[in-house]
């Protein structure tokens, strides 16, 4: 059976050109019309995950990120004014599941320039979803988050189907023993155990947001073998 998944850096819930006003029930709206089994998201205001999965219909698992000391007061602002806040709304990257999210790992990848971190789910087939933010305007520390990231992930998978995407912040990144699922710029997907069983496809967003969301289709690499042998 083919396995949609969506990867999605939410801008701290802007949109371009700025708008004012807490910008979540458009984000959810937008989330709530796409196909997709699970949603990697980064880039999310902390207070935002129970509300994405419930217009959703998912299970939902979230970890915090940087910028998050004082966050009554963070949010205070950011949810009336998301330009005056921007990044210092602070932040966290979330994993939406449409069915069980069984279990969950996370691992600090750095602390400077900013805390980086991986977080990830198993869902109730046993299959593993990790979700990376790497660091941003510095390519070689980006892809030192996204090594430690996949061999973090691959122990924790010990073997089950993974995917790892998410906004990976260089646009060739090198993930060895997974396969390429698609991406657009920075924002990518990869498996390992699954194939590509379609194209990657960037969604409409409107105005939300100033990355693309982008959607992979993909299959069992066993179960795909064996169609590739009848």
């Amino acid at each position: 059976m083919a396995l949609r998944v969506l990867t999605w850096n939410l801008f701290h819930g802007r949109a371009v050109p700025g708008r004012s006003g807490d910008l979540c029930d458009a984000f959810a709206r937008r989330l709530a019309d796409w196909a997709w089994d699970v949603a990697l998201l980064q880039e999310v205001p902390p207070w935002w995950p129970p509300a994405l999965a419930a217009a959703t219909g998912a299970a939902e698992h979230h970890t915090l990120t940087s910028r998050n000391a004082a966050l009554p007061l963070r949010r205070a602002v950011a949810r009336r004014r998301p330009e005056l806040a921007k990044s210092n709304g602070g932040g966290c990257n979330a994993i939406l599941v449409r069915g069980e999210i069984l279990a969950h790992g996370r691992r600090r990848l750095c602390v400077l320039p900013e805390r980086r971190v991986l977080h990830a789910v198993r869902d109730g087939a046993g299959r593993w979803f990790a979700n990376l933010h790497a660091t941003a305007h510095l390519a070689p520390r980006a892809r030192s988050d996204v090594a430690l990231a996949r061999a973090t992930a691959l122990r924790w998978a010990a073997g089950a189907p993974l995917v790892l995407g998410g906004d990976l912040n260089v646009r060739d990144p090198n993930v060895p023993d997974f396969a390429y699922a698609g991406g657009h710029d920075v924002d990518h997907v990869f498996a390992h155990g699954m194939t590509p069983a379609a194209p990657a496809e960037v969604l409409d967003r409107g105005a939300l947001s100033d990355h693309a969301p982008v959607r992979v289709t993909l299959e069992d690499a066993a179960e795909r073998a064996g169609h590739s042998r009848r």
